[in-house]
């Protein structure tokens, strides 16, 4: 795998993010005096980010703001959720073996996703992944972000790799799409965050679990 790129997001992806996303929710929800929302009903927003769990929350407690309002909701869900972005998020199974094995091959690991790149370096460091990626580019990284290929394209490149010899791994249809709109080969993991099957969204492959990754990208990169 010399010279190949690996794109991975992030949440739902490399790590299991949510219990710490829907606690931070939770707690927003009760600075204004709500009840907190059942985990499943809120975990589907995660893949678009804080303020759509928030708006989600809300509407399932059928609390009406304005959007000024909710601004502010978010930005407490952000400064709670940055003091606490580890308490319960870890890596899937696998996975450090996994990106040992990749980088042991030759392989340039990056991360693209629509957290923010400073919660995003900061859950890595915790993690104690940091060190594993050549580039990490979130939300506010470019002037754009996924779907928009050049968010893909862009954090390659950002590694000194190639778009023509990379692969993406995610878990929704945003990185489907963003992939596909690259020209970038996908492939789909089933434990992430989105209410439809990873199998019905289109990927090049569906990987169970990481002790398969490596077969899979060679898989798909055939």
């Amino acid at each position: 795998m010399k010279n190949l790129t690996i794109a991975f997001d992030l949440d739902g992806t490399l790590v299991e993010t949510a219990p710490d996303l829907i606690r931070a929710t939770n707690h927003t929800l009760g600075l204004i005096g709500e009840a907190p929302v059942p985990p499943a009903d809120i975990r589907p927003s995660i893949s678009f980010g804080g303020r759509a769990m928030i708006v989600k929350a809300l509407n399932i407690r059928q609390v009406r703001m304005s959007e000024g309002e909710i601004d502010g909701l978010v930005q407490h869900f952000m400064t709670y959720y940055a003091e606490n972005i580890a308490a319960e998020s870890h890596a899937f199974p696998g996975l450090e073996a996994a990106l040992d094995n990749l980088a042991a091959s030759g392989a340039r690991l990056v991360v693209c996703t629509n957290k923010r790149e400073g919660l995003s370096r900061l859950l890595l460091e915790k993690l104690g992944l940091a060190n594993r990626f050549a580039a990490v580019a979130g939300r506010d990284t470019f002037a754009f972000f996924k779907p928009n290929p050049a968010h893909l394209t862009g954090v390659i490149e950002l590694a000194g790799g190639d778009p023509r010899r990379a692969v993406m791994v995610g878990d929704s249809n945003t990185d489907v799409l963003t992939a596909r709109a690259a020209g970038v080969p996908v492939i789909g993991v089933p434990f992430g965050y989105t209410d439809v099957p990873m199998s019905e969204l289109g990927p090049d492959a569906v990987m169970e679990h990481y002790d398969d990754l490596a077969a899979t990208i060679e898989r798909v990169r055939r």
